[in-house]
């Protein structure tokens, strides 16, 4: 029985086979290695996949779906949502030090998807990841450009990312709205030490009012917070690199 995509799980499912070959090369799974698809949908990918590894996680919140996956013998399949689950404790389940995740995220979450795995990172060995153009634009931008923003910052601070490929919309079924592309994520051995919360704070401060210079933002929590030190806030927030932003997080 055809499955009928889900508007609430925003269900997109990938079906050009060249498209689902060049994700696959951009991940490029051995086998035996351990690994984690987030959102299988129909297998497009999870199949390849599996093919080269031997044995595959998945996390499947929609029951019919994951219904059909545990027919599959080389699946272990988890019946839930993503953002309730602990990474750390899955990498422990498969034995592993760290694990490799993939998928075709669905749009309408992959912000708090990206934010949830964050503090996971160390148990990560990298993250390929489809998602809206739109989105990976923000996620690998520079500073001074008009993408660069509080996701930038976040994201740039744990890990070296590269946008790998763009995807577009006929490659789904059914085409969503946008064009989408796939990110590869590795964490940072060499990051920052920062307080997370902290951090995700000073940022979010920072970027409120973008148009404005950071003394009308960040400039007055820095005050409140009796800080003293030396900080140029006669900028905008986009025209101060990660570093500059990890130092100061450091410092307050």
């Amino acid at each position: 029985m055809k499955h009928v995509p889900r508007k609430r799980f925003g269900q997109h499912f990938l079906a050009d086979p060249a498209i689902i070959d060049a994700i696959v090369r951009a991940i490029d799974p051995r086998p035996a290695q351990p690994m984690v698809e987030i959102g299988p949908g129909l297998a497009a990918l999870t199949q390849p996949l599996v093919e080269r590894l031997g044995r595959l996680t998945v996390i499947e919140l929609d029951r019919d779906l994951a219904a059909r996956l545990r027919a599959h013998p080389q699946l272990n399949v988890i019946e839930s949502d993503v953002l309730k689950v602990d990474f750390a404790q899955m990498a422990q389940a498969l034995g592993a030090i760290k694990i490799r995740i993939c998928g075709n995220l669905p749009y309408n979450i992959s912000s708090p998807i990206l934010f949830h795995l964050l503090p996971f990172a160390e148990h990560i060995e990298d993250q390929h990841f489809m998602l809206q153009k739109e989105v990976i634009d923000r996620m690998v931008a520079t500073p001074s450009t008009a993408d660069f923003g509080r996701l930038s910052v976040m994201l740039q601070w744990r890990y070296a990312m590269q946008s790998v490929l763009t995807v577009p919309p006929e490659a789904f079924d059914p085409p969503p709205r946008v064009t989408s592309a796939v990110v590869r994520m590795q964490p940072r051995a060499d990051f920052a030490p920062v307080d997370a919360a902290l951090l995700s704070e000073l940022v979010q401060v920072a970027f409120s009012q973008r148009r404005k210079l950071l003394r009308h933002t960040l400039g007055r929590w820095l005050e409140a917070r009796g800080f003293a030190g030396d900080f140029d806030v006669q900028r905008r927030a986009e025209e101060v690199p990660v570093e500059e932003y990890l130092g100061l997080a450091l410092r307050v």
